[in-house]
């Protein structure tokens, strides 16, 4: 009985002593789930519900990462989601209530700008996480602190410099935050570099988009992101609505080739959205964008 007395009090002072341990797993596993269930966003039909959803269950996911600073999973997951949720929740809707309210189309923009700030920000804590001191070294030699990263690193890579920016491009009057393009510009050719057919053609659809804004650029910027616009169709397998209205809104304004305007946008269109249930949620995003902008037709091409 005294050897059963001992054994149980050192299996309870065990159990104290791991306690935290223990919450600590509880943590990490509910945060895999947690960071591993975006696929129920994306095949979802209701855009609306989606957004009236997405805030509820970042914000749990910021629950349990303040347990567990350091769930790279988690970090990832936020990026990504404030990131879009930013996009199609309120930079999207700006763009499409401008005309009517353009108070509240600031609103919108102003709060997507701190959206994706807040995106950018969980994505370099990700990087910072397998890098410390990360960003420190990214502003004091790029190039260095950018070698040091491997395919493995890609998906926090792009999340962290999209989200970044998507802050830049709602924020051109903010010198300070347009000088930060350039780490922009760097961080997603790494990630070109290291993993070219990462995210089904994200990258090349970056680049589209990117090419005809870029100061600095080599080559024809139109001749650049036609070539682009073709290789993510080709990784896209051409399911993606989002491709098509980035070569619309960028090479054919570009351009000024009306024609070309309204049949990419068509193509983005044409897509099933329900052949594609992973893409679901994406293509109804940007075909409602495709639809808006054949609206205004006179606003692009006089």
């Amino acid at each position: 009985m005294k050897k059963l007395t001992i054994c149980i009090q050192a299996l309870f002072a065990l159990l104290l002593v791991s306690g935290c341990s223990v919450k600590q797993i509880a943590v990490n596993q509910l945060g895999d789930a947690l960071s591993g269930g975006g696929d129920v966003f994306a095949s979802d039909d209701d855009p609306e519900l989606v957004g009236d959803a997405l805030p509820f269950s970042l914000k749990l996911m910021e629950s349990i990462l303040a347990e567990t600073p350091q769930h790279e999973g988690l970090l990832t997951s936020l990026a990504s989601g404030f990131t879009q949720y930013a996009y199609g929740w309120a930079q999207l809707p700006a763009d499409m209530i401008e005309d009517e309210d353009y108070d509240r189309a600031v609103e919108l923009r102003e709060r997507a700008i701190r959206l994706y700030q807040r995106a950018n920000r969980y994505g370099m804590r990700g990087l910072e996480v397998r890098y410390p001191g990360f960003e420190d070294d990214l502003r004091r030699d790029e190039a260095l602190a950018l070698s040091q990263l491997g395919a493995a690193d890609v998906e926090l890579l792009y999340w962290a410099a999209l989200s970044w920016g998507g802050a830049i491009s709602l924020s051109l009057d903010n010198v300070d935050l347009l000088g930060d393009l350039t780490y922009v510009e760097s961080m997603m050719e790494r990630a070109l570099e290291l993993d070219p057919d990462w995210g089904d053609g994200s990258l090349p659809a970056f680049f589209l988009a990117y090419e005809i804004s870029r100061l600095n650029g080599e080559g024809d910027p139109v001749e650049n992101a036609t070539r682009y616009y073709r290789r993510a169709l080709e990784l896209s397998g051409g399911r993606l609505a989002s491709v098509h209205v980035a070569f619309a809104e960028s090479v054919a304004v570009e351009l000024g080739d009306k024609e070309l305007f309204i049949d990419t946008l068509n193509k983005a269109l044409e897509i099933d959205v329900d052949a594609y249930p992973s893409d679901r949620l994406n293509n109804l995003l940007y075909q409602t964008r495709a639809r808006w902008l054949l609206q205004r037709l006179d606003w692009y091409f006089l």
